[in-house]
């Protein structure tokens, strides 16, 4: 199935608006988006700048960590107590309210291998966090995805992709979506509520050349999936079954790297974007990149799973 614009069936775009600037960070590889109905903020971080950022639409408020390595993916803790974080090596466990706080690591799936890093990640239905790893250069096909769960276990299942990113879940969990960034697919594979994943997974869309390659992505309430296109300037809406495509949202940065629904009604979509890479010509073409942007919705998203087992 190759990715081409159709619009929603009703003719009328599924966004209200077009994709505005709400922060000019310039960072160098923007990811993880991640609202938190708690805090009335957007979580986010810049990979490759080692910096975790919490945005609140409401007054403009702009808070910013600064880490000693990588950081890739945020999720938040259903006891109250801080974050979850995919860093270079692992999960870890961060208190962004302690004075002085740093990240401790719980799990290192890899050890300490010289070439791989994790990049993005995201909580399930069941509380438990998952994270990819990729070859840090994008070259080598050593990547894998992670399941950490409350109790400590860690589940590794065998993909072997150079860039991994996702996962995101159909609205009943039954579905997995896994982005092979480098190879332009988006993958799918059944999950079993008692066994977990049905892997290996399966080529689901495939982005033409044209469109850049799938990123990080979303689901709304209605079970459309939401991607990112690094390399394509926009992000666009899916139907869950077919893979049709039902609306494209137009970003004025052309590495567009992931979004997520927020908002006191959760109808705003944000997205982050990167400019690693782009040299002084390019940066002049798209002076924004590297910025967090909004677009008001016609449809609403879901709350994001926090890490752990409710109560």
């Amino acid at each position: 199935m190759t990715s081409s614009f159709l619009p929603a069936a009703s003719g009328a775009p599924l966004h209200a608006g077009r994709a505005q600037c709400v922060l000019d960070a310039r960072a160098q590889l923007g990811e993880g988006a991640l609202w938190s109905p708690r805090r009335r903020a957007l979580w986010w971080v810049d990979i490759l700048s080692h910096r975790l950022f919490r945005w609140r639409p409401a007054d403009g408020e702009a808070l910013c960590w600064q880490f000693d390595e990588e950081v890739s993916a945020v999720a938040e803790r259903r006891d109250g107590t801080g974050l979850m974080l995919a860093l270079r090596r692992g999960m870890a466990h961060f208190d962004p309210d302690a004075p002085g706080s740093r990240p401790v690591y719980l799990h290192r799936p890899e050890g300490e291998p010289a070439s791989n890093r994790f990049n993005d990640g995201r909580c399930d239905h069941h509380g438990r966090f998952w994270a990819g790893s990729m070859d840090f250069d994008a070259r080598q096909p050593t990547g894998h995805l992670y399941c950490y769960d409350e109790a400590g276990r860690c589940e590794r299942l065998l993909l072997g992709l150079r860039v991994t990113n996702g996962p995101a879940w159909s609205l009943d969990g039954r579905r997995m979506y896994v982005n092979d960034t480098v190879g332009r697919h988006v993958l799918a594979c059944e999950v079993d509520p008692a066994s977990g994943p049905r892997v290996p997974l399966r080529p689901w869309l495939t982005f033409s050349a044209g469109d850049g390659h799938p990123d990080g992505m979303t689901v709304d309430a209605d079970g459309r999936l939401w991607i990112a296109h690094w390399g394509g300037g926009c992000v666009s809406a899916h139907d869950p079954d077919t893979g049709e495509e039902l609306d494209r949202i137009a970003v004025p940065a052309s590495q567009v790297t992931h979004c997520a629904f927020g908002g006191e009604d959760l109808r705003t979509l944000y997205i982050t974007t990167a400019r690693v890479g782009l040299d002084d010509v390019a940066l002049r073409g798209e002076p924004l990149a590297g910025g967090l942007f909004a677009v008001p919705m016609n449809v609403a998203g879901l709350p994001a799973h926090a890490f752990g087992v409710a109560a």
